[in-house]
Order: C-alpha cells, then structure tokens, then sequence
C-alpha cells in the first residue's frame, strides 16, 4: 500500500487514493488473455458507458516486469469529491494482466496534464503475481 494513501475495499476491488490521484486494482475469471482486439470490442465501449465526458485514447499491448498486458488509456470525469462535489477530468490507464484463467485490472488515474508518467511505470512494474 502506497505511504500515507487510503484504502477502500469495495466491489470486489481494492483503491487507493491520494488527494486526485487513484490505483484501482481487482481480479476476475477469465478463459484467455486480453488482446487489443478484445479490448476494443468489450472493454473500451463498457468503459465508455460507465464513463462521465469520455474521451478516447489508444489501446496497446506492451510488457512489465509481470508479463505481457493490455493497456486502454483514455480521459474521463473523476467521481465528485465527498466533501467539496468537485470533479476534475483525469487521465487514465487501464493494464489487463492475465495468468492461468486470472485477470488482474490495474487502473491508474489522475488529473489531466499532471506528471504521471513515472510513478505509473513504477507501479505497474511492481505488480507481481503470487
């Protein structure tokens, strides 16, 4: 768990969060892995419709230090804060991981234009299967 960052156990998922910025991780069944192809036929248009001011990116496949994945960028409207009802749109990268019939959904996302980059590689790279 991130230092200083608060957990939420919900849904069949685990998120941490930081003021604007979120990991969101969970597990399901899944008969074969994710390719670019499925992404976009399944993925991308459920993420769409789930979305609030969705905005298109790329979807890839590409490997970390866990094997190979899917990724599926996009932006879309954070949830409203709790407190204060704000919603910032954020960048977001979805990773689909997959082993022996698992799927581990790793979702990064925070504020547009904020300096992501490095600290998203360093948590995807440090996803481990067990």
């Amino acid at each position: 768990m991130p230092e200083g960052w608060a957990r939420v156990d919900a849904d069949g998922a685990t998120t941490f969060t930081d003021k604007l910025n979120s990991i969101r991780m969970e597990t399901k069944v899944a008969q074969s892995a994710p390719a670019v192809q499925s992404a976009q036929r399944d993925e991308v248009p459920a993420i769409q419709a789930a979305s609030r001011n969705y905005e298109a990116g790329a979807v890839t496949q590409l490997t970390r230090k866990s094997g190979p994945a899917v990724r599926i960028t996009y932006r879309a409207d954070s949830q409203p804060d709790p407190v204060t009802g704000k919603i910032v749109h954020d960048d977001v990268e979805r990773y689909e991981f997959w082993r022996g019939g698992t799927e581990v959904v790793l979702t990064l996302s925070g504020p547009v234009g904020a300096d992501n980059v490095d600290p998203w590689r360093v948590v995807t790279d440090s996803f481990t299967w067990k």
